[in-house]
């Protein structure tokens, strides 16, 4: 038995790592805690261990039960790689390819919540204790955790385009205090983070894609940040969710398209979306709802394209294109110096011949917006049977055929008292100009 307080699932004399590191991993949390008992030995007592997974594919088909604060559990390597990609390579060519499966240290996820389970029974790690007071300084670095494989879901979808297997990756039950979550990868779980009433939780610079949903932060929490994270959700997923939080800063993230949203704020007060670059296929990309206030979204670069990959070209998130870029329902929140750029074909919008809605404002009041710019082209769209060569294509073309007339802003009659400051044209904005301050962007001649 180890006497130190880091271990190596790999050394341990419990279980089959290979096998089922769930039950290594476990039993070394036994055994931590059977060791560390006293909660106050000489002013300390519980200084709690890292747990270390070296480089290898490991299986777990037992979840693992976190209960025990300032516990690390670190590999050697993300491991990422596109398995959505390799899934929709012909298999013929497949012995061709250098790589089939992520790697690194890679937990491979071998159980799922069954038909009628809650959420939490999929999860590969389940961090949940009862008592005072909450759990703390829990550590995910360093690793990865592969759902391997998405199911049918009865849709005419590829199985493995689903984004759907019952499997979450950390589901974070507890409230809890000053967790990270770093340089992680997660691929192919149908949720990736879910994690609940999370006080100063910081989650950075981790691989968070092809996932159905990516981060959900849900039931309430304060000051938390995302940042600095490569994000990508399915299209009937959340990349970035978060529910009645306080001071949430989300910085510097680099949100990949596909998802349902890119940053969907609901009842979230006094926070900060700036500085991010944010890519969707589909309108709704922003979203504050339910009272949504007080927020700054600021400096950020939104660009809303065409799916160019061929086995997803007929899929969408089920918005029109007068949905909005940006939704707002709430008030007092600060939309400053954002770059939009609408970059689709007019012939293909929805409601045919409809023109397309950049920010909405729904109901609430005394919103602020000012020096937004947008940028609207219609291009042909044009498709592709390689994911890589497709999407940086659509990227990098810039050349078009026209504008695209679009409105920049529209202010629903329930949304009253807002003021709206370079941020379109006359005829870009529709407005009622008696309810609300209105200066136009200045034309030429």
């Amino acid at each position: 038995m180890s006497s130190t307080t880091r271990y190596d699932v790999t050394a341990w004399p419990v279980g089959n790592v290979a096998e089922d590191i769930g039950e290594v991993i476990n039993s070394i949390i036994a055994d931590i805690k059977q060791r560390q008992s006293d909660s106050d030995a000489r002013d300390g007592g519980k200084p709690g261990a890292v747990i270390y997974i070296p480089p290898g594919d490991y299986r777990l088909r037992t979840q693992v039960l976190i209960d025990v604060s300032f516990l690390r559990i670190e590999g050697s390597g993300h491991g990422f790689t596109s398995s959505s990609i390799r899934f929709n390579v012909p298999e013929d060519e497949w012995p061709d390819l250098h790589e089939l499966w992520p790697g690194g240290s890679r937990i491979i996820v071998d159980m799922a919540a069954g038909s009628g389970e809650e959420q939490s029974a999929g999860a590969a790690f389940l961090v949940k204790r009862t008592g005072s007071p909450r759990i703390s300084s829990v550590e995910f670095s360093n690793f990865c955790i592969d759902g391997l494989h998405f199911v049918a879901d009865g849709s005419d979808l590829h199985p493995e385009n689903t984004y759907v297997n019952g499997k979450t990756g950390v589901y974070v039950a507890s409230a809890n205090d000053s967790f990270r979550f770093n340089g992680m990868g997660f691929v192919y779980l149908e949720h990736a983070l879910t994690i609940y009433n999370a006080d100063a939780l910081s989650i950075h610079d981790n691989f968070i894609a092809e996932s159905g949903n990516c981060i959900e932060l849900r039931g309430w929490g304060q000051a938390s940040k995302v940042t600095d994270n490569l994000i990508g959700a399915g299209p009937k997923g959340y990349s970035i969710y978060a529910e009645n939080h306080g001071g949430l800063l989300v910085t510097a993230n680099n949100v990949f398209p596909r998802g349902h949203s890119s940053v969907h704020l609901k009842s979230v007060t006094r926070s900060s979306v700036t500085n991010n670059r944010l890519h969707s296929f589909y309108p709704g990309m922003v979203i504050l709802e339910a009272n949504a206030s007080e927020n700054l979204i600021a400096s950020n670069h939104l660009l809303r394209d065409r799916e160019p990959w061929a086995p997803f070209l007929h899929v969408d998130n089920g918005r029109d294109d007068v949905f909005g870029l940006l939704l707002i329902e709430g008030s007092n929140n600060s939309v400053i110096g954002n770059h939009f750029s609408e970059v689709v074909d007019s012939l293909k919008l929805r409601p045919e011949g409809a023109t397309p809605v950049i920010v909405r404002l729904v109901e609430g009041g005394g919103n602020y917006l000012a020096s937004n710019h947008v940028v609207a082209l219609d291009v042909r769209a044009t498709s592709g049977e390689s994911a890589f060569d497709a999407q940086v294509d659509a990227l990098l073309a810039t050349a078009a055929s026209q504008t695209l007339d679009v409105f920049t802003v529209v202010v629903e009659p329930a949304s009253t008292s807002n003021t709206i400051l370079d941020s379109g044209t006359a005829v870009q904005i529709a407005l009622d100009a008696a309810a609300n301050a209105f200066r136009p962007t200045p034309t030429i001649g």
